[in-house]
C-alpha cells in the first residue's frame, strides 16, 4: 500500500516539467488560432505553473510520497528537483539577470516599492485575527482549541512564513508550542493558500497594462528602468559563441559555488551567535541570520551587482538574461508540480481562514496602490516579498522584465528581517480574537 505517484524518478519528472514548458512555449509562440486567443487571456508563466500542479494532481509526479511495506513499515520519499531549482537555478538565474542592473535607476523606484512592500506586512498582520474572527462567527470549532492544539498557535507559523520565509516560520512555532502532530496541516494550509495567490498575481501580470490603467498608476521609474536596460542590451547584442555561453556559466555557477560556500559557514556562525543570546525574543528575531539560503540569495545577489560594474555586463547582449530565464521558468515549474489541486478540499475549513487571511493582505495591498498610485509591479511583488519570499518574488518580478528580479530579492531581504517581529505582533491579535 503507498501513495507514490506513476513517475517516481527525478530524471523522467525533470523531463516531463521540460516537456510541458517546451509545450507552453511553443504553443505561446503560434501566431492565430486558438493558442493566439487563449495565451491573450491565460499567461504562459501561469500555465508553466499550473500545468505542473495538473500533474502532481492526476497522481503523475509528487513533490513527496510515502510507502507502506508488506510489514507495515513507512518509508518517506520526496523529489528533489524543488530544492535543485531553488539552491542551484535560481541564484544562477538572479547573477544572469543582475548583470546588466542599472543599480541607481532601481533606486530611482522611489518610495512606492517600499511602502507596497510594507503595506503588504500590515496585511498579513491585521488579516490573521480579521480570518480568525470571521471564520469563528461561522464554525467556532475551526479556530478552537487549547494549550498546545490551540489554532492561533498554528497559525502563527503562517503569519512568520508569510512576512518573512521558513526560518521565521520554525522561530514560531518554537516560540509558540504548537503541537508538532498538527503542525503538518499548516504546512499545507500554507502551500495551497501561497500558492493558489501566486496563480492569481500571474495571471494579473498579464494584464497589467490594465490594472495600471484602473489604479491610474505612475510607472515611468520602471519604464526608464526597463527601457535602459533594452537600451544597453541591443547596444552590446552579439551572436553568442561556445565561449560566451561557457564564460556565462561559469560565471554564474562559479558565482553560486562561492555563495554556498561562504552562506554555510556564515550560517553556522550567525546560528551559534543567535544561539548564544541571553533575551529568547531578540533571539527569535534574528533566527533568519542562521538560514543558509537567506545567506546564499543575499551573496549571490550582491556579487552580481558587483559584476556589473565590470565589462562581464557586456554579456547581457550574449543573451545573459535569456538564459536567467530558462532558469527561472524551471524553478516555477518545480514549485508548480508542489501543488495538489485535490488536497484543498481535504482541509476546508483551515483553508477557508487561510483564503480570507490572504484576501485581506489583497484587498490593503489594493486600497493602498489606488490611493498612492503604485504600479501593478509593486504591488505584485510587494506581496511575494511577504508570502513568497526569495524564491518566488524574483520570480515574478522577472516576469515583468528580467532587470527587475534584483528589486524582488532586495525586498524579499527586508521581509526575512521582519519576519518574526510582524509575526509575533500578528500572533498577539489572533490570540486575542480567537474564541
Amino acid at each position: 500500500m503507498n501513495n507514490a505517484p506513476v513517475f517516481t524518478s527525478d530524471t523522467i519528472v525533470f523531463g516531463l516539467l521540460m516537456i510541458t514548458l517546451g509545450f507552453i512555449f511553443y504553443t505561446s509562440s503560434l501566431k492565430k488560432g486558438f493558442w493566439k486567443k487563449f495565451y491573450s487571456i491565460v499567461p504562459a508563466l501561469f500555465m508553466a505553473y499550473m500545468l505542473p500542479a495538473v500533474l502532481t494532481t492526476l497522481g503523475l509526479i509528487a513533490p513527496e510520497w510515502e510507502t507502506v511495506s508488506a510489514d507495515g513499515e513507512v518509508t518517506e520519499h520526496a523529489s528533489n528537483l524543488y530544492y535543485m531549482s531553488s539552491r542551484y537555478l535560481l541564484p544562477a538565474a538572479l547573477v544572469l539577470m543582475t548583470l546588466s542592473i542599472d543599480l541607481k535607476a532601481v533606486f530611482n523606484l522611489g518610495w512606492k516599492a517600499l511602502a507596497m512592500f510594507f503595506t503588504g506586512t500590515l496585511g498579513i498582520i491585521i488579516g490573521g485575527p480579521i480570518a480568525i474572527l470571521i471564520i469563528s462567527a461561522i464554525a467556532p470549532d475551526v479556530v478552537g482549541g487549547s494549550g498546545p492544539d490551540a489554532v492561533w498557535r498554528g497559525l502563527a507559523t503562517l503569519a512568520g512564513s508569510w512576512i518573512g520565509g521558513g526560518a521565521n516560520q520554525t522561530a514560531m512555532l518554537e516560540i509558540y508550542g504548537y503541537n508538532q502532530k498538527l503542525y503538518g496541516g499548516m504546512v499545507f494550509v500554507d502551500i495551497v493558500v501561497a500558492n493558489i495567490w501566486m496563480a492569481i498575481i500571474l495571471i494579473g501580470i498579464g494584464r497589467s497594462e490594465r490594472i495600471d490603467k484602473w489604479l491610474k498608476a505612475d510607472n515611468r521609474a520602471i519604464e526608464e528602468l526597463k527601457s535602459k536596460v533594452t537600451t544597453f542590451s541591443k547596444k552590446v547584442e552579439r551572436n553568442p559563441t561556445l565561449t560566451d555561453l561557457m564564460i556565462m556559466v561559469a560565471l554564474s555557477f562559479g558565482t553560486v559555488s562561492v555563495a554556498h560556500f561562504a552562506a554555510d559557514y556564515l550560517g553556522e556562525f550567525f546560528s551559534g551567535w543567535v544561539n548564544g543570546l541571553e533575551n529568547q525574543t531578540t533571539r527569535n528575531i534574528f533566527t533568519f541570520l542562521g538560514s543558509s539560503f537567506f545567506w546564499m540569495i543575499s551573496l549571490s545577489t550582491i556579487a552580481a551587482i558587483f559584476l556589473s560594474f565590470t565589462k562581464a555586463r557586456n554579456y547581457e547582449g550574449a543573451g545573459a538574461s535569456r538564459i536567467g530565464s530558462v532558469f527561472i521558468y524551471i524553478l516555477v515549474a518545480s514549485i508548480g508540480m508542489k501543488m495538489d489541486l485535490a488536497l484543498i478540499l481535504e482541509n476546508v475549513g483551515l483553508v477557508a481562514v487561510g483564503m480570507v487571511w490572504m484576501s485581506v493582505h489583497a484587498g490593503l495591498l489594493i486600497i493602498v496602490a489606488k490611493l498612492i498610485r503604485a504600479p501593478y509591479f509593486f504591488l505584485a511583488v510587494g506581496s511575494q516579498a511577504n508570502v513568497g519570499g526569495a524564491a518566488s518574488a524574483p520570480v515574478v518580478a522577472s516576469a515583468f522584465h528580467p532587470s527587475l528580479a534584483t528589486v524582488g530579492v532586495l525586498l524579499a531581504v527586508f521581509g526575512y528581517a521582519v519576519g518574526t517581529i510582524g509575526a509575533i505582533a500578528c500572533t498577539i491579535l489572533m490570540q486575542l480574537a480567537s474564541p
